[in-house]
């Protein structure tokens, strides 16, 4: 008897029992969850580099750590970070940058920042970052924005790019090209020539020296001529 009714199939109770078991092995065994949490930092390929969680003491930034709404981000010459976050959107932040992260869009203060939505990346949402002249807006490309006390200078590495500026004028960047906000007013957008782009890329410490791909940068080299 006993041989015979631990051979029955089992019940949809005992199923579901074993269902609700293996969920919360997955939830509570590292490793098991089918996505990492984001946003997160995946690279600091140098410091000084640090994190700010909302309501809580300025710390080195780490590989791993994991980001919430209104972090802030800092780096000193020569510090530079990478951060993932969510839908095959990344970016870098480098020089003597501050930039806070928020729901809906990065919040960039000063420094230097290049952001990307990875190829193939389905039904993603455009990455907004606003600087103190205007917003950038991108979706399926590579932007390069750099801070300073003097002006704001946004660069297309590769695509469609929209900055729209304080006082509402939208301004449209393709690949190669670059737009300045001065003192003195915007400048551009107009095509970076040929040393340049091949200067910038040689030398930018945010396409260079870092671990973790950026999986735009084939896109970058074809568009612009950087590759046989």
């Amino acid at each position: 008897m006993l041989l015979r009714r631990s051979l029955r199939p089992p019940t949809p109770l005992t199923l579901a029992a074993a269902a609700v078991l293996v969920a919360g092995l997955a939830l509570a065994l590292p490793g098991v969850t089918a996505s990492p949490r984001v946003p997160r930092v995946v690279d600091v390929p140098s410091r000084p580099a640090f994190v700010k969680p909302p309501k809580a003491s300025e710390r080195p930034a780490l590989v791993g750590q994991v980001l919430g709404p209104s972090t802030v981000l800092r780096t000193e010459n020569p510090g530079r970070l990478q951060i993932l976050l969510a839908d095959g959107r990344s970016f870098r932040l480098g020089g003597n940058a501050q930039l806070r992260i928020e729901p809906t869009l990065l919040d960039l203060v000063r420094g230097r920042i290049i952001a990307w939505i990875d190829p193939g990346s389905k039904g993603t949402t455009p990455l907004r970052i606003r600087t103190r002249v205007g917003t950038a807006s991108i979706q399926g490309t590579t932007v390069f924005i750099e801070a300073t006390a003097d002006k704001v200078l946004f660069l297309s590495w590769e695509g469609q790019v929209e900055v729209r500026a304080a006082d509402g004028t939208a301004y449209r960047l393709t690949s190669g090209q670059r737009l300045e906000a001065t003192p003195q007013g915007w400048k551009g957008p107009h095509r970076m020539d040929a040393a340049e782009v091949w200067k910038r890329r040689r030398i930018s410490e945010l396409l260079n020296g870092f671990q973790a791909p950026m999986q735009t940068l084939p896109v970058i080299e074809r568009e612009l001529g950087l590759s046989p």
